[in-house]
C-alpha cells in the first residue's frame, strides 16, 4: 500500500531549491553595520585591551554589558617551550608567554569563566578554544557557572607537531555556549553550517607574534556567527589582537586583557594597519560554496 502523503511530500521536493533561495538571518549593508557601529554608546571605555590580568579586571566590569566572548586561554601545555616547533624562527617569538600549570588549570579556569554569568548580556554567547588535555575543565566549568553549551565545534587544521606512538593533533576544540538557552543570538549566515571547519593555519613569515596565534578566519567565523554590528566583543586573553582586528574590521566593538605586556606593541600596530570596517561584506553578497552552486544549477534551467 502507497502512503499518499509521503508521495505528496516527495513531488513537492526540489533538490537544491532551498539552498538557492537561502538568505541569512540577519543583513546588513555597509552603511548600516558602520551606523550601528558609530551610534553606540558606552558608559565605560571600549576598543582597547587593558595590560592586565583578565581576572582582576573582569571584576571591574559593569553587568550585562557584554554581547559576545572569544577565548583562547593558555593550554596548560608549557607553550613557552615549544614557540619554535610552531614559529621556526625563534628571534621571531614574543617573549613573556605565561602559561598555567597543569595541576592549576582546573581552579584558573573557574576563575575567569565563573565572571562570565555577570557580564553577559541575556542573548551572548561565548566562544572558547581549547586543546583536548583540558577540555574537561572547561566543560565543567561551563556546566558548574550555568553557561549552556549549544555547539562543540572541531577547527581542523594543516599541521601537528610530528609523533612517532600516537596519532598527530591537527585540530582544535571550539566550544559555543551561551547564557540562555532559549534566547541566544545566532546569525544562520549559511545554508548548511557544519560543526567541523577546516581552515589553515596561518604562517606570518619575518612578523613578530607569540606561538598560539589564531587565524583570522576563525575568529571571523565565530564574530559573523554569534554578533551584530555594533555588539561589544570581550577577549579576556587578548594575545596577538586577533579578535580586536577581526572585530574593528567588521564593525564590532571591541574590549581585551593581555598579561604579556610585551605583546601590547604587536596588539596596537595589528590594529593601526586595520581600517575600520575594511573586511566587512554584507552576508547575502558572500553566499557559501553550497548556495553558490545550488543557484548555479537552478540559473542554468
Amino acid at each position: 500500500m502507497k502512503n499518499t502523503q509521503s508521495q505528496k511530500k516527495s513531488r513537492g521536493y526540489i533538490p537544491h531549491k532551498a539552498a538557492a533561495e537561502f538568505q541569512p538571518t540577519m543583513d546588513w549593508t555597509v552603511e548600516e553595520a558602520k551606523d550601528l557601529f558609530l551610534s553606540k554608546i558606552y558608559t565605560f571605555e571600549v576598543d582597547r585591551t587593558f595590560y592586565s590580568d583578565c581576572i582582576d579586571g573582569m571584576k571591574e566590569l559593569p553587568s550585562e554589558s557584554i554581547n559576545m566572548v572569544i577565548a583562547d586561554p593558555p593550554f596548560g601545555l608549557n607553550f613557552g617551550e615549544m614557540e619554535t616547533l610552531y614559529n621556526r624562527d625563534s628571534d621571531l617569538v614574543a617573549e613573556g608567554y605565561q602559561d598555567v600549570q597543569l595541576d592549576d588549570y582546573a581552579i584558573f579556569t573557574e576563575q575567569w569563566i565563573s565572571e562570565l554569568p555577570r557580564l553577559l548580556k541575556s542573548d551572548a554567547g561565548i566562544w572558547i578554544f581549547s586543546g583536548w588535555t583540558n577540555l574537561v575543565d572547561i566543560l565543567n566549568s561551563l556546566k558548574r557557572n550555568r553557561l549552556h553549551l549549544i555547539n562543540h565545534i572541531i577547527w581542523k587544521y594543516q599541521f601537528g607537531v610530528f609523533t612517532r606512538r600516537k596519532f598527530v593533533t591537527s585540530h582544535y576544540h571550539v566550544l559555543f555556549a551561551v547564557k540562555d538557552e532559549k534566547e541566544y543570538f545566532f546569525n544562520k549566515i549559511e545554508h548548511y553550517p557544519q560543526d567541523v571547519w577546516d581552515v589553515n593555519r596561518e604562517y606570518d613569515r619575518g612578523v613578530q607574534k607569540n606561538a598560539t596565534k589564531l587565524p583570522l578566519e576563525v575568529v571571523q567565523r565565530c564574530i559573523d556567527f554569534g554578533s551584530r554590528p555594533g555588539d561589544l566583543i570581550l577577549d579576556p586573553f587578548m594575545g596577538n589582537g586577533t579578535t580586536a582586528v577581526a572585530a574593528k574590521s567588521s564593525f564590532r566593538h571591541f574590549l581585551g586583557f593581555e598579561i604579556n605586556s610585551k605583546l601590547q606593541e604587536i596588539i596596537e600596530n595589528n590594529l593601526l594597519q586595520t581600517e575600520l570596517g575594511c573586511n566587512y561584506v554584507p552576508y547575502s553578497d558572500k553566499p557559501d560554496e553550497l548556495v553558490r552552486k545550488a543557484r548555479e544549477r537552478f540559473r542554468k534551467k
